[in-house]
This record gives structure tokens, sequence and C-alpha cells, in this order.
């Protein structure tokens, strides 16, 4: 994944710069202090709250941080701070630049920053790049004791193929009829892709590998003993890398913002009623499909001792999957079908909708006995607990709450279906009484899941045998693969500036991902932004409306 367009023109210090930023004033020209949330300063000489930090003295006008009313939200709006007034007739909620991390002095969190006051305290020197993505300034002329920090929550959204995270601030404010409500405001989304599948799919092609190689070389060795015993608490990698990650990615947050709480939605899924396509009450979770008989008298009554392909009987028939295993299928019975031995071999590991593709009649019959994978539900099931457990360890607290609140919030709010905006919505708002989300960030940190490399000393090819050696050594010319790097190439088809991730090689040609696609550039026309932490970072609109779903 790149990170950022190719070609896209930057400012020295600032990665990346939204073109929809470049109109917006470093918030308030006349104020000089680091709120910049976009909402209007008060006059010079008046008394007023403090922002993010700040702190009255000589050159700095005091300004509240946030609206304290109804109208002064619709005023904030018109001057594109993304706040939409939470209780007009026609509210649909706003949208508004993603906030800046920015560190004190002395590196701890502060309120993090609109990114256009993020580049005016970096061109007049009052502020250093951190950190490249996410984004970090840190101050070089205050520190958390000379600030008034309010805090932050962190919300969660976890899922099977991919998390939402979302920070968020929430104030008391007045309404039209003198009403305090609650209203949220979402500061920086990002979007955790996990990469489970491949670690399942990796695991399963090791197993392979393993049992060749037994079968070729040991064929007479006693088979190891199935008595190992697990300690308490063990998930498989798969399902603990998604503990890991998610678990990873906040306590990051928790280091480049003033979290103060963490929000979580803690769902449970009733796979048999999933399974079986209607809600199941009572002893109906212990009658089953297989209640009272076996896999494969349960298939010769489904279909009729025949072939499910060629519909021969009197054969042999033999149990098959629909969706191979070797392309993630599992053993359910609804993927079993019965098969003739020809049919069976003639079909092998190709997908059944491939396999049929001639004839859709049969496939259309075949894919109605089928049901939806549960797969994600099941991954969900185990590790909602280990996640609560592991989020505990953050030393803030930890508020659980379920997904039919947060669909409500959503709903309500007229959100799309994202990761990340169900993250926004994760937590109690009472609607009956105003409560409202009146902003969400326009874009969303997309951070990939992508590893730190292989332990495997030999790559092999297709069918397990070793096809070459890897180099032990992970570090080629100062980079390692994951790498963010600026690109410099002088001359040739791809001339100019490149900006993304890099995987080394050993004689110092680099492959560099951009947009564009991969290019080889020498170790000697890069420079190093960052160093790679296991994720490949891109960047994605969040879409306003109820228009768009997620997955997993």
């Amino acid at each position: 994944m790149t990170t950022f367009p190719a070609g896209e023109q930057t400012h020295q210090a600032v990665l990346p710069q939204q073109p929809a930023l470049e109109s917006v004033g470093a918030d308030t020209p006349g104020s000089r202090d680091e709120t910049a949330h976009g909402l209007p300063a008060i006059a010079r000489g008046t008394v007023g709250g403090h922002g993010r930090g700040e702190t009255g003295g000589r050159g700095t006008s005091a300004r509240r941080r946030h609206a304290k009313s109804a109208a002064t939200a619709a005023q904030a709006a018109e001057n594109r701070s993304g706040d939409a007034p939470a209780h007009h007739p026609s509210y649909t909620g706003g949208v508004g630049a993603s906030r800046v991390f920015v560190l004190a002095k002395d590196g701890r969190p502060l309120m993090p920053c609109h990114p256009a006051r993020a580049r005016e305290l970096l061109g007049k020197g009052r502020a250093v790049v951190a950190r490249q993505v996410p984004f970090t300034i840190r101050l070089r002329d205050r520190t958390l004791a000379d600030s008034v920090v309010d805090g932050v929550q962190l919300r969660i959204d976890p899922g099977s193929k991919g998390t939402g995270l979302a920070l968020t601030d929430e104030k008391q404010e007045a309404d039209e009829q003198g009403t305090h409500v609650t209203v949220r405001r979402g500061l920086i989304s990002i979007e955790l892709q996990h990469r489970g599948d491949q670690i399942r799919m990796c695991m399963r092609r090791r197993a392979g590998y393993r049992r060749r190689r037994r079968s070729a070389n040991c064929r007479y060795r006693a088979p190891r003993s199935n008595n190992r015993p697990r300690p308490a608490g063990w998930l498989p990698p798969s399902l603990r890398h998604r503990v890991d990650t998610t678990l990873s990615l906040a306590t990051r947050l928790c280091r480049y913002a003033p979290v103060t709480e963490v929000h979580v939605e803690r769902v449970a899924f009733d796979t048999h009623s999933m399974s079986s396509g209607r809600r199941l009450s009572g002893t109906e979770h212990g009658q089953g499909a297989l209640a009272g008989t076996t896999v494969r008298a349960y298939l010769h009554t489904k279909w009729n001792s025949a072939c499910a392909y060629c519909d021969a009987t009197g054969v042999p028939l033999n149990i098959e999957h629909l969706s191979p295993r070797s392309r993630g299928g599992s053993d359910r019975v609804s993927n079993l079908v019965l098969a003739c031995v020809p049919c069976n071999e003639a079909k092998g590991s190709t997908p059944v909708d491939t396999f049929l593709a001639d004839r859709p009649d049969r496939l259309a019959k075949i894919l109605e006995q089928a049901r939806a994978p549960l797969r994600d539900a099941a991954a969900m099931n185990a590790t909602r607990w280990r996640l609560t457990e592991a989020l505990g360890t953050l030393g803030r607290p930890v508020h659980a709450w379920s997904g039919g609140l947060t669909k409500g919030n959503r709903e309500a709010m007229g959100l799309a279906k994202t990761h990340t905006l169900d993250a926004l919505s994760v937590g109690r708002l009472r609607h009956e009484r105003g409560d409202a989300i009146v902003r969400h960030p326009g874009q969303v940190l997309v951070a990939k899941a992508a590893g730190r490399g292989s332990y495997a000393r030999t790559t092999p090819d297709r069918f397990g045998f070793p096809r070459l050696h890897r180099a032990r050594a992970k570090q080629h010319f100062g980079y390692v693969t994951g790498d963010l790097v600026r690109a410099t190439v002088p001359s040739g088809k791809w001339a100019g500036t490149w900006t993304g991730r890099i995987a080394v090689r050993a004689r110092g040609q680099h492959s560099l991902t951009t947009s564009g696609g991969r290019i080889n550039v020498s170790h000697r026309n890069l420079r190093l932004l960052q160093r790679g932490d296991g994720y490949g970072y891109g960047s994605r609109p969040e879409p306003s409306r109820s228009t768009a779903g997620k997955s997993g």
C-alpha cells in the first residue's frame, strides 16, 4: 500500500496535505493559541476559557474551545470547522478535517489541533515533526505543565477483517431551549485492516509442507501424541493477531493523544440461528441439522444418494467440499456434498462456480443448499472477551457497549455503515434529550497490517521444496523492508520525487511501492522518513451518508 499519491507536492514538513485544507486559514489569524478547532475566536480583551492547554499570556487571546449553543455551532459550520448544528430539523451531520496529533515539549500528549494550525506552527518554527504517519508534531515552547488538557475518548468497533478506531471529545452544550445536551465530535478516525486470513493460510500451507516431508522421510515413525496441553487463554495465531494489533494501535493512540477512557463494542453472534436463517429459542439450539444422525447419513438423505454434479447413483460416493479447504473452505455440513469418484477427481481444488460454469442450472441448485460462512462471526465470539481484557492493560477505564446501541446511534445520525463511523457511534447518546454527533473526519487513515517479515530461511516452490535461500540480514544499506522513504529519481521514466514503502534488496536496488506501481530505486537516492512499524498506510474519504457498507 502506498502512503501518498505519486508526485503529490507537499509541504517540507507536513505530510500529507489535503487540497480541501489549502483554503483554510490557520484557524483564526488573530489568535495565537494551538486549539485550532475552527471555531470563532473571542475578541481581544474579553475573558474566556482556554483551549487545548493555552494559558493567558502576552500575545495570546483566549477563546472557547467549543461552541456554547446551537447558533454558535451553526456559525462555526459556516467557518468551515465541520460542526453542524445538532438541533436543527435539517441536521445530517458535519464533516471536518482530521486533526493532527500534538506532543508537548517533553513528549507528553496534548489535545489534537487543526492541520492548518499545525502548518502555521511548523512554519513559524514553534513545532517540529515528531512522526510522519500518523502525522504528529511536537511543540518546542510548551510543556504539559503549562497546558490545560481536557482529554479525549478512544472508541473501538472491532471486526473480523477490519477494526475502526475513533478519537472523540464530548462536551455539554446548551440548545435553543437552554437544555444541556451532549455533543460528540470526531477528531481522528483510523481503519485497521487485519491479516488474520493471510496468517491462517500461511499456517495451513506450512502444515501441508511438514506433512509431506514427514510422509516422505519418516514414513514409519510413530505419530506424535495429541495430548499436548494449551495454556489458559490460548487463541489461534490468526485470532491472537486481531487482539494484538488492536491493542498495539490503541496503545500508540494513548501515547499520541490524552486518552482518558476507552469505549469498545462487544457483541456476541448466535451462529446457530444464523445458520438456520431464523431466530432460535430454548431447546431449538440443541436440535441442529446433525441431531441424531451422522454427516454421511445426512448427506445421503439430502442428496438422495446421488452425485451432486452428475446425478450418478449406485456408485461409490465421496464427501466433497463445495469451497475447497485449500481455498479457505470449512468442514460445515452446508459446505459438503456427495460426489462420485470421477467428478471428485475432476473438480479437485477448483471452486464450484468455475467447475460448473457451463452448467448454470445445476450450479444454482447446489448453491441453494449452501449457507453463508460463519468464520467471521466465530472469530468475533472467540476474541470479544480477550480484547476487552487486553484493553484493560492500558490503564484507562474500559466501557463495553452493545452492537444494538451502536446501530441505533448510527442510524439516528444518518451515518454510513463503516467501521470508523461505527466506532464514532459507540457509547450512549440520549437522542430524546438532544445528544448528537456533530462532526466526523472527512479523511480516514487506513493502517494495513503487513507484518515484519518471515522466519523462513528458504523460499519454497508450490510443491513445498526449497527453491532458494533467503538472506539472514534484514537491513541492507541502512534500510529495512517497510520503511517509509522519499525517493528522488534524477532522470529516466520515473524521474521525480516519490514517497512510499520499500522492499529492500541486497544489491542496493530497492523496490519502492507507489500509486503508479513498483519502481526500482538506488539506495543513494532515498531519504528515510520513518522506520517501518509493520503497517502500510493510506487514506480514504469517509462517506457522509448511509450509502456504503462494511465487511468483516
